[in-house]
This record gives C-alpha cells, sequence and structure tokens, in this order.
C-alpha cells in the first residue's frame, strides 16, 4: 500500500491592527526586538547568511582540487559573523528587558500578549536562529573533515532548541539536525547510537504530523527578508524531502544491523517519496530500485523484484541517451558521464539476469524429483493450481507498494506486462524467460567487456551458462538438451584455457568444476540417447568415441581443479581448506567415476582405468576416516567410495585373471 502522503492545511496567520507606532518590518523576523535594535544590520544579517549558503552549495563546487574547501571556510568565517552578531542582538534585548526599556515601537507584526507568530515565543525564535547557525556551523566542519568540531556544534544546536522541538518553528531544524547526527555516528561505525538519532528523527515527524499536520517554518527562513519567504508548497515540499532523507539513512542502517526486511521496507518507501516529491537523480534512483529488488527476488516476491526493476529500467531513461563516442572526446565531462550512463544501465541489465534466473532455476527446484529430472504428475498439479495462482496476483498487485507518476506509471506497467512474474511450468514458458535473460546478458557484456572488466565480465558468463542449464531442464529433446550444454562448453572454455590461473585462480576454479560437470552431464545424455537408439547392447564405434571424448574431457577438468590445489612446491595439502573441502572431495568421487566407464576394448587398458579410479576412491575414504569433520561435506561420497574401495578390487581381479587367460 502506497505511504499516506500529508496533505497540509493551510499555514494559520495571525493577523492584527499595527500598533500606531510600529516599524515596517523589512525581514522575515516574527520577533521584532531582534530586527528593532537595527533593522539595516538584520537585513545585512540576512544577505551575509544568504552568501554563506551560496559559498556551500554552489561556489564551492569550483573549488580547485589542490583547495577543495576554499569557499566552505568563507562561508564558516561568515557564519561565525552571524553568530557574533545574534549574540549581541541578544545581549541587548536582555538589557531593554531589564532596565523595562522595550517600548511600544518595539512591537511589530505577528507578536501579541508574549506570542508570536505560529505561536510560538520570542524567546523560541531568539535559540532557533541560534540554533540554526550552530547547525549550519555543525554541517561546514563535518563537510571539511573536521567531525568532532562538527558534533560539537550539532549538540549545541539541540541543547538550544530541546524546548521547543516539536514546535512548528523548529520541528524542521530537529529532524536535519538528527539526520546529521545519524550520518555522523554511523560513519564512525557506531550504528545503534545513528540509530537512534534517526528513530528519534522519524518519531519526531510523525508527532508533528499528527498534531500538526501543516508545514512548518524552514531553517533557511529564519534569515529571509519577507519577499524571499518560501511558499506553502515549496515548504511543504522542503519538509517532507528532510523526512525522505531519514527513511533512506534508517534504510542504510537496518541494512547494517541486518534488519533487512526493514531495510527494504524504509527503501521502497524512500524511492516512491523521492518520485512524488520529484527530488531524485534518475540514474541514481534507477540503481537503487535495481538494488532493491534482489532482495525481493532472494525473497522469492518475483512480482514486487519485476516491478522495481521495470521502475528502474523507465527511470533510468529519464537521465538521457549516452553521449556518442564523437561528442565525448570534446569534453572530459561528458566523456565521463557517458560512462557513468554505460556502467550503470549495465549494472541494471545484470540485476534483470538475476532475475531470469532465479526465477528460472525456483521452478525447477518445484517440479524436479529426487534424481533432478522433470516430474510430469507435479507438473500438471501445479498448472491445475496456476489460474487460482493468477487470480491471487491480480488481488495483491493490486495492493503492492508501486512507483511512477502519470507520466511514468503506464511505462512501467507496459514493460512489466512483458516479463512473467509466476514461476514458468514448460519449456515455452522458461523459453520467454530465458530469452529475456539473454537479451540482458548482450546488454551487460557490451560495457564489462573482457578487456578491462575480467571479473564482471566472466560473472555475466556463469549467469549466461545458468540460464542454458535451466532452460535444457524443460527441454524433452536429450539431443537439443546435450547442444544447449554444448553452448555452455562454447562460451566457458576458451576463457578457462586463457585465463591467468596467479591472478584469477578461484575464478578459474570455478570455471574448471563448472565445465567438468558441463561434459559429464553431456555424457550422460549421449548415453541415454544412444541406448534408446540401439536396439542392441553394442555401441557402434562412433558413439564409443564421442563417448570416451566426452568423459576424458570431463575428467580432464575435475584433474585440472584438483591440480591446481597443489602448493608452489607441487605438494597436495594434507588438510583440505573449507573452502575447497567439498569441490575437491566430489572432484575425486567423480573422477573415479569416470574411469570407471571409460569403454575400452583391451583389457589391460580397462585394468589401468580401474587401477586409477580405485585409487582416487581410496583417496576419497582415507580422507574421511583420518578428518571425521569432513563426513557431513560428502556424506553421500563418502560412503560409495567406501563401498567401491570394498568392491572394485574384486572387479579387478576377474580382469585379471581374465587376461592371463586369455593368453
Amino acid at each position: 500500500m502506497a505511504p499516506k502522503r500529508f496533505i497540509a492545511s493551510m499555514m494559520r496567520a495571525h493577523s492584527r491592527t499595527p500598533s500606531r507606532r510600529s516599524t515596517q518590518r523589512t525581514c522575515a523576523d516574527p520577533v521584532g526586538n531582534m530586527a528593532s535594535v537595527n533593522s539595516s544590520d538584520w537585513r545585512a544579517i540576512c544577505e551575509q547568511f544568504t552568501t554563506a549558503l551560496n559559498l556551500t552549495e554552489v561556489e564551492s563546487r569550483k573549488d580547485p582540487e589542490n583547495d577543495p574547501f576554499r569557499s566552505k571556510y568563507k562561508a564558516r568565517e561568515i557564519l561565525r559573523e552571524i553568530y557574533s552578531a545574534l549574540k549581541n542582538f541578544e545581549a541587548t534585548e536582555a538589557d531593554s528587558e531589564t532596565s523595562g526599556e522595550r517600548g511600544e515601537e518595539q512591537v511589530v507584526d505577528g507578536e501579541k500578549d508574549g506570542q508570536c507568530f505560529y505561536g510560538d515565543s520570542p524567546a523560541g525564535w531568539r535559540a532557533a536562529k541560534l540554533a540554526a547557525v550552530e547547525y549550519f556551523l555543525g554541517v561546514n566542519h563535518i563537510e571539511t573533515e573536521e567531525l568532532s568540531a562538527g558534533q560539537e556544534h550539532l549538540m549545541n544546536c539541540m541543547k538550544l532548541i530541546d524546548k521547543w522541538s516539536t514546535s512548528s518553528m523548529n520541528v524542521s531544524l530537529v529532524i536535519h539536525v538528527k539526520n546529521q547526527l545519524g550520518i555522523l555516528w554511523s560513519g564512525r561505525g557506531e550504528t545503534e547510537t545513528a540509530k537512534a538519532f534517526l528513530e528519534t528523527a522519524e518519531g519526531t515527524y510523525l508527532r508533528y504530523m499528527k498534531k500538526e499536520g501543516s508545514p512548518p517554518t524552514d531553517m533557511t527562513e529564519y534569515f529571509s527578508t519577507e519577499e524571499n519567504q518560501l511558499t506553502h508548497q515549496e515548504r511543504t515540499k522542503r519538509f517532507e524531502l528532510a523526512y525522505t532523507h531519514t527513511k533512506y539513512y534508517l534504510a542504510q542502517v537496518y541494512q547494517y544491523l541486518g534488519e533487512t526486511e526493514l531495510s527494504a521496507t524504509y527503501c521502497h518507501s524512500t524511492l516512491q517519496r523521492q518520485l512524488q516529491l520529484n527530488q531524485f537523480n534518475p540514474m541514481e534512483w534507477a540503481l537503487n530500485a535495481a538494488t532493491l529488488s534482489q532482495y525481493y527476488i532472494n525473497k522469492g516476491l518475483y512480482m514486487e523484484g519485476r516491478h522495481c526493476l521495470s521502475a528502474a529500467t523507465v527511470i533510468s531513461g529519464l537521465a538521457g541517451e549516452v553521449p556518442s563516442e564523437a561528442a565525448a572526446e570534446e569534453s572530459e565531462r561528458e566523456q565521463e558521464r557517458r560512462d557513468q550512463l554505460r556502467q550503470k544501465r549495465a549494472d541494471i541489465a545484470r540485476c534483470w539476469i538475476k532475475y531470469c534466473l532465479n526465477l528460472l532455476l525456483d521452478a525447477k527446484k518445484a517440479l524436479e524429483d529426487n534424481i533432478g529430472e522433470l516430474d510430469g504428475d507435479r507438473q500438471e498439479e501445479l498448472k491445475a493450481a496456476r489460474r487460482a495462482e493468477v487470480e491471487e496476483e491480480e488481488k495483491s498487485r493490486k495492493s503492492a507498494l508501486l512507483f511512477g507518476s502519470e507520466d511514468t506509471f503506464d511505462s512501467i506497467a507496459s514493460l512489466e506486462e512483458k516479463v512473467q512474474s509466476l514461476t514458468p511450468l514448460d519449456f515455452t514458458d522458461a523459453r520467454a524467460l530465458f530469452l529475456v535473460g539473454q537479451t540482458y546478458v548482450t546488454q551487460a557484456k557490451e560495457y564489462f567487456e573482457m578487456d578491462g572488466f575480467v571479473t564482471d565480465h566472466i560473472e555475466i558468463l556463469q549467469d549466461h551458462s545458468a540460464l542454458f542449464r535451466a532452460l535444457a531442464f524443460f527441454e524433452d529433446d536429450l539431443e537439443r538438451r546435450c547442444k544447449m550444454h554444448k553452448r555452455r562448453v562454447d562460451m566457458l572454455e576458451p576463457i578457462c584455457n586463457d585465463l591467468n590461473g596467479h591472478y584469477y585462480l578461484v575464478i578459474r576454479r570455478q570455471l574448471m568444476f563448472e565445465l567438468a560437470e558441463i561434459y559429464n552431464e553431456m555424457m550422460d545424455l549421449k548415453l541415454t540417447v544412444a541406448n534408446c537408439q540401439s536396439d542392441s547392447e553394442t555401441l557402434d564405434s562412433h558413439t564409443i568415441k564421442k563417448l570416451n571424448h566426452l568423459c576424458g574431457a570431463s575428467a580432464k577438468f575435475f584433474e585440472m581443479f584438483l591440480e591446481s590445489l597443489r602448493s608452489p612446491e607441487g605438494k597436495l595439502p594434507e588438510v583440505l581448506e573449507e573452502e575447497v573441502l567439498r569441490p575437491a572431495l566430489v572432484a575425486r568421487f567423480r573422477v573415479a567415476r569416470l574411469y570407471s566407464r571409460v569403454i575400452c576394448p583391451v583389457i589391460s587398458d580397462k585394468l589401468e582405468n580401474l587401477n586409477k579410479s580405485l585409487d582416487h576412491y581410496k583417496y576419497v575414504a582415507q580422507y574421511g576416516d583420518a578428518h571425521p569433520e569432513a563426513s557431513a561435506a560428502v556424506e553421500t561420497e563418502l560412503e560409495l567410495s567406501r563401498e567401491m574401495v570394498s568392491l572394485l578390487p574384486i572387479k579387478i581381479n576377474r580382469l585379471k585373471a581374465q587376461m592371463i587367460s586369455n593368453n
């Protein structure tokens, strides 16, 4: 359900007939006593404040690299001058009140019977002005990497407005300062402290909106001339944006603390509010939405994940076209923008790949039997239940948190319709999802090329390979399934052979193991096809050659993986590290099995292969005996290896006897 949009009521204006001798207001200072000391001085302070803001927000972007804080240091000096002037005004005011000199000319519009504009006290307004300067000084010190000084100013700000923290004149400032303290403590690794400040900021916002509902004074208005006062709409926007920042920071804090569900909720709300307020950078927003989709995907919430990705794709389009290379050459800034746009769109494409892959894998998990093949009965059962599932999706779709505005919602919905969010139950649906994923593989590879992005490029290839493997599960034709696995070999084997094993050892091991498994799977498929096509138990020489080739290729890559475990001196580790324990023992087990499956017309060759097979089975069994903790990792393989260690010698002796008899 979309977050409630607060509709601010019109600001209450307290009108009164001006005093006969009231001074003309030249500044937006509801408490006339400060301005009355010297109206021209007060206007000068307002102008100084505007200058300090301009230095901080505009001029600082132009500062040279060798003096990056020049403008911020100038702004700091101006803020200090403003603070001193305010303290002098305060002292003058105190003297006037003590001596009873507060005259009728000091009473201005907005103040009557001790009450001032918005119903807040003069003391509160004086504190608010000083607190605002403390806040801006605190932010200034933090931005110039002087964190302790920044914290001191921020805490001074909190002390000054503690009595009026939920009043309309101070509530916006309170939320801003607590946001900053949250960021400060989070940067120091004190996440719980940061969380406390941010949750207090959120509570302040919620209490104020429940009680008042109208937009409060923005802290910049403390130093604005009357003609520069914010409109009701702008005041609302700034206040809502401050709270949006609170939710954004809380999303980060909850993520760090492992409260992922809460983090996702706040992240989703933040993104939605940014669109509503029209305060976002298209590419940054799109990348955050795509990242959020990964949370939903991992939770199996594909409808929400698809919505995030569709919104990311549409909103990223608002960033404009990628500049051409010719244009980029003319401007270094354009070249940098071009590269950033291409990278972020490639990152979004990678999130789409994960969406398609995970949905296919979840479908495979739901449909496979105990030997990993498609369960036809289960398939029909799920198909029968699909109609009710679609109807349920429609209901939940309407109550889901949706992104978009009138300009973008239709585009997002249109993109969503092109990609399914329900698990595919047959080859046709699986292929449609596969093709979507493959399209995004192509997009991602256009940026993450092998030359310059080795790790990223290979990860994309591995996802592409996994897409083929998931699709093959739904394919009934075994020959076509085998061709899909051959496509996986064609994309991974050249990379594996060319990859530098010294710099990319872990990745190369992954590729070796995957290639070994692919060849092994292809061999099983080819053998099944051959047995189905042949009327006799004897296979023709071409088929035998093909099966032995696949068997040998699988064993080769498993053995390459095992060789990669050797030390620089060429020794295998006596104790396998945890991250390679299972793959190493599984590789040994598979190699043992592969040697025993090689079809040999010559008995001596068969004996040689069986002895190699026995050696590998012995290694697995002996390692399990010597390291009982390994049993949990390879329970099935260990049990079968022990069994084969006792059975294979009998078979080997029979072959030896047969060979002697033949001679």
